[in-house]
């Protein structure tokens, strides 16, 4: 009988029987392994060689228990064959355009996407001869219209940061699919509870399992699931330009996924209950999140989504100076860079991006835009902060 979510959370990719009795499966410190002989080892290759390694590990840059343990219940949650673990989400995504792109190849990506991911493509993949263009995340003619006959991949956000804008998956992946070109999703902002893009027919999805999958602020960690052939090249990257996870990430992250689902569904009531009260405040000049009939994706959020995540990014009356007296006034929230754990976090946006006007206006962030991510706090505690906040102004 199939498992559903919060059990699989809780017990998929671990052993039932742990060492010592254990019930949490413990953190395997070590950065090498050794061998009892010379006869051990090399049935180690073997078992290497024909895709069949064993229990036994090599050395702590290619693969750790406890990793290991991580990245099995993370491919029982995304519904893939596999799952690999990175030391961050960068990294997750870094290798992976690496590994499956090449000197005179073409990728497609979508303009809203994270702004670091963007800089990669357009700064460091061109040194190597690889091209990008960007489209739009809602306008399917223009993607159609960008494929060249050496185009390899498709990268998409969704849900996106920090407008929330919601691709369609299913339209994507037929498009890619006419044309023979593989698909890349960051679903960092929806999770495996809000949303499944293997499921639509997406051949790669990651994650940065820093935010929603560890839940609470503290590790750094990447994922990338797809299938067994999908991951394969990746894999040899990781091993040759070792951006793996620690063994204590992994161990913090296997703690932080038990609780996955839990805590997203609060966090998605949350955000739903805070967007929609925002919505109709005098002070606030536009919500952004896929949940309100108002988002321009609502109806693309409606049909791919179960739930519509936990950050909400809004405009309040006045210039960037109002915007940052404004945050300052909240009490509960702390301001950062982050999202997706436990703890409220909210920041503005156009403050951490550039200290130029220019700047922040070419990358479409506005002087009064805030993005508040939402933690596992009360909702009426972090509404009433809110409130007070506005109402200060």
């Amino acid at each position: 009988m199939a498992q559903q979510f919060n059990t699989q959370a809780v017990h998929a990719g671990e052993e039932r029987r742990k060492p010592y009795g254990a019930v949490t499966t413990p953190i395997v410190q070590t950065s090498t392994y050794t061998f009892t002989n010379t006869a051990e080892i090399l049935d180690f290759m073997r078992g290497k060689e024909a895709e069949e390694p064993g229990l036994h590990y090599e050395y702590g840059r290619y693969s750790n228990p406890t990793q290991t343990a991580a990245e099995h219940k993370l491919a029982e949650l995304e519904g893939a064959e596999r799952a690999l673990l990175f030391g961050s989400g960068m990294a997750a995504i870094t290798t992976t355009l690496l590994a499956r792109l090449s000197v005179g190849d073409h990728l497609i990506m979508v303009s809203d996407c994270y702004h670091r991911t963007r800089e990669f493509a357009m700064m460091f993949l061109s040194r190597w001869g690889i091209d990008t263009s960007l489209v739009p995340i809602d306008q399917p003619q223009l993607l159609q219209d960008a494929i060249q006959p050496n185009t390899r991949l498709i990268f998409a956000e969704t849900p996106t940061n920090p407008y929330l804008r919601v691709m369609d998956l299913e339209r994507m992946v037929e498009i890619a699919r006419q044309h023979k070109i593989a698909t890349m999703v960051d679903s960092t902002f929806a999770t495996p509870v809000n949303l499944k893009p293997l499921e639509l027919g997406v051949d790669l999805v990651m994650h940065s399992a820093s935010k929603y999958l560890g839940g609470h602020n503290d590790l750094l960690a990447g994922v990338v699931t797809g299938s067994h052939f999908a991951l394969a090249q990746i894999e040899q990257a990781r091993g040759v330009m070792g951006g793996i996870s620690s063994p204590n990430d992994a161990y913090l992250l296997l703690r932080g996924l038990k609780t996955l689902e839990l805590r997203v569904h609060q966090q998605n009531e949350s955000a739903r209950h805070i967007a929609t009260a925002l919505e109709a405040h005098p002070r606030i000049q536009r919500v952004y999140y896929p949940g309100l009939s108002s988002h321009p994706d609502h109806q693309v959020a409606l049909r791919l989504m179960t739930g519509f995540g936990g950050v909400v990014s809004f405009e309040v009356d006045g210039d960037f100076d109002a915007t940052a007296r404004f945050i300052d006034r909240l009490r509960l929230p702390y301001i950062g860079p982050t999202l997706g754990g436990v703890e409220s976090i909210v920041q503005q946006p156009a403050a951490l991006y550039s200290l130029r006007r220019s700047e922040r206006a070419a990358a479409g962030l506005k002087d009064n835009l805030v993005r508040y991510a939402v933690g596992v706090e009360d909702a009426n505690d972090l509404l009433a902060d809110l409130e007070q906040a506005l109402a200060d102004g």
